[in-house]
C-alpha cells in the first residue's frame, strides 16, 4: 500500500477532513497558472479563499483517480484491443486530458494527491459492462463536482476553468456510451444499456440526451467526496462491496497534449 494511501479503517468523516486537508498552506509562491493563464495572478491577490482550494484539492483526487481508471482500461481490459482503432485512440487521449488536469490543479494546491490507492467495484476492467457503467458513473459525477465549482469559485477565472474541465468530462461521459455499441460479442457486447451514477440503466444508443448535464443536487463539494470515497477509502470499499484484495496505484507522468489551448493557454481559446 502507498504512503498515501488510507489505512484501513479510515471512516468517511476521516476521508473529508484529509481531502480538506489537500489544499492547506497552498497558492504560496509562483504557480504554473502565472504563466498558462495570465489573469491567474491577479486573481490570487485578489483573495482565492480556501473554498476554493477544498474544491480544486477534491477535484485533483478525482482527476488521480480517473488517471488511474483510464490506464487501467487501456493496459488490462481484455475488450480494449478488441474496440476499433478510433475507440482506443479517444481512450488513450482521455488519460491524457485526465492527466492534464490533475497536473493543473497540483500547481494550484501545491501538493500530490493525498490518495493514490484506488478501489473499484467486482469485475472492474476484466467485464466490459461492469467497466462501461464504472467510467459513466465516475464521469457523472465528475461533471456534477466541477458545476459545484463553476458555482461557489470565488472568481470569474477559477469558474471559467471548472466550465473548461467539466465540458471535457462531459466529452468523457458520452465516449463512454459510444463504446458500449463497439463492444464485441466475444465481450459480451453490444452493451445496450448504461448504468451511471443514479443507478439507473439507460439506453447507450440515442435518444439519450440530458438537455443539461445533471447535477446531482450537489450544493457542497463534501457531497462529491463522499461519493467518491468508495473508490479510494479501503473501509468505504469493502462496506460498498468493491474488490479490496485488488488495490490500483495512481501513477502519474507528463502528459502530452496537441496543442497549447489543451493546456488553458489563454481564455481567448
Amino acid at each position: 500500500m502507498s504512503v498515501d494511501a488510507p489505512k484501513p479503517g479510515t471512516d468517511r468523516r476521516q476521508f473529508l477532513r484529509r481531502t480538506a486537508a489537500t489544499g492547506a498552506g497552498v497558492l504560496v509562491g509562483a504557480s504554473a497558472l502565472d504563466t498558462l493563464i495570465p489573469s491567474f495572478a491577479a486573481a490570487k491577490s485578489g483573495g482565492v479563499t480556501s473554498g476554493d482550494v477544498a474544491i480544486v484539492g477534491a477535484a485533483q483526487i478525482a482527476e488521480a483517480l480517473a488517471v488511474t481508471t483510464y490506464t487501467n482500461i487501456i493496459n488490462q481490459s481484455p475488450f480494449f484491443k478488441r474496440l476499433p482503432e478510433d475507440d482506443q485512440g479517444y481512450l488513450k487521449a482521455a488519460r491524457q486530458e485526465e492527466m492534464s488536469h490533475y497536473a493543473l490543479e497540483m500547481s494550484v494546491t501545491g501538493k500530490p494527491s493525498p490518495f493514490t490507492t484506488f478501489y473499484y467495484p467486482q469485475k472492474m476492467f476484466s467485464d466490459a459492462q461492469t467497466t462501461l457503467d464504472v467510467l459513466v458513473t465516475l464521469e457523472d459525477a465528475f461533471i456534477a463536482a466541477y458545476l459545484v465549482g463553476v458555482r461557489d469559485f470565488s472568481t470569474p477565472n477559477l469558474r471559467v476553468l471548472a466550465a473548461r474541465i467539466m465540458g471535457i468530462e462531459s466529452d468523457h461521459r458520452t465516449l463512454a456510451r459510444v463504446l458500449a455499441g463497439d463492444v464485441s460479442a466475444q465481450d459480451g457486447g453490444p452493451i445496450n444499456k448504461i448504468t451511471g451514477v443514479q443507478g439507473k440503466a439507460e439506453t447507450a444508443d440515442p435518444p439519450n440526451n440530458n438537455g443539461y448535464e445533471r447535477t446531482l443536487k450537489w450544493t457542497k463539494i463534501s457531497q462529491a467526496v463522499a461519493a467518491l470515497t468508495p473508490f479510494a477509502d479501503q473501509a468505504a470499499a469493502g462496506q460498498a462491496g468493491f474488490d479490496t484484495s485488488k488495490p490500483y496505484q495512481f501513477k502519474p507522468f507528463t502528459p502530452v497534449l496537441p496543442n497549447p489551448l489543451g493546456a488553458f493557454h489563454s481564455f481567448a481559446g
